[in-house]
């Protein structure tokens, strides 16, 4: 016989799905980490669950649970299944299920995350890098890849699901389905655009993708869309060749999108909506690492008239 709170999580999952339109990956997220804390709660009815369990729940997981590299869960995977725990306690109370009140769930606090950007000497080495080896087509496509990572600002996943199709160079902008199913208008730059026209011009396969494998020496098609793992490599390969000893990763050249907006005088909401974030919370990780530019701008325009 199924338990009620399984009955319950199945409901809840299929509400997510067809009336909220969460994708297949965001309920296989939450199946996981709901199910690991009911089956440590062994099965509890909804009135049962109290704050005191959720407490106890949270500290067996960071005792007991143990990632990847033998650690407790970080604090981000830790929180996953609060909000995934909260989410399902609210969907209960809509129904009038008698449960804890969602909102009692506190949430653990962050640690200042820490933001890895390319500086501007930096960035040009890289950008540079893929066509010092001449304009062979791995070259086109590695040069492209870099600029429009750092043109678009897009996530790497993003990046690699582009199809030709869908990016209109002639207007210079396309827009893309980003995090939570939701649709964001990118940009183009001139650089970028042309990086991506010499590919393009240059290929020969047939594929619908915009950023393909050419490893056909090793045995692989030569129009098979490249993974997130792959561009990833390509960024990896390009980072020794320009000598920068920092880790960077298409991510970081998220990062340098955004850190340059700012820089350059764009306003926080502006970078919130080009990086497709859904909260400014999100998007204010960036603003003290502008703090060293404003303080040069401060140091070289504020009170001008006394300086010696």
């Amino acid at each position: 016989m199924v338990n009620k709170i399984e009955k319950l999580l199945t409901e809840f999952l299929e509400h997510l799905e067809i009336e909220k339109g969460r994708s297949q990956r965001t309920l296989r997220n939450y199946d996981f980490y709901l199910r690991r804390f009911f089956d440590w709660a062994k099965h509890p009815a909804p009135g049962a669950i109290t704050l005191e369990m959720v407490r106890k729940f949270r500290l067996w997981m960071n005792r007991n649970v143990k990632g990847r590299d033998g650690e407790a869960p970080k604090v981000t995977t830790q929180n996953y299944h609060l909000i995934a725990l909260r989410s399902f306690l609210k969907y209960l109370a809509k129904r009038d299920i008698k449960t804890l009140a969602p909102e009692k769930i506190e949430l653990a606090k962050h640690p200042e995350r820490q933001v890895e950007f390319l500086e501007e000497e930096e960035l040009l080495r890289l950008l540079d890098s893929p066509l010092k080896g001449g304009d062979n087509l791995v070259s086109l496509r590695d040069s492209a890849i870099l600029e429009m990572l750092f043109s678009t600002g897009l996530r790497v996943s993003e990046l690699a699901r582009l199809e030709i199709e869908s990016v209109n160079l002639d207007r210079d902008e396309f827009t893309v389905l980003g995090k939570g199913g939701k649709n964001r208008i990118v940009f183009v730059s001139e650089r970028a655009r042309d990086a991506v026209k010499k590919y393009l011009k240059k290929r020969q396969d047939m594929s619908p993708h915009m950023f393909v494998s050419h490893d056909r020496a090793k045995g692989k098609r030569d129009d098979l869309n490249l993974t997130p793992r792959s561009i990833q490599r390509i960024v990896d390969k390009h980072t020794r060749k320009a000598g920068i000893t920092k880790k960077v990763s298409p991510h970081t050249m998220r990062h340098t999108f955004a850190t340059d907006l700012l820089r350059g005088g764009a306003d926080i909401r502006s970078v919130q909506a080009m990086l497709g974030h859904a909260s400014i919370t999100t998007t204010q990780i960036y603003t003290h690492v502008t703090n060293k530019h404003l303080r040069e701008i401060h140091k070289k325009h504020h009170d001008k008239k006394r300086k010696k």
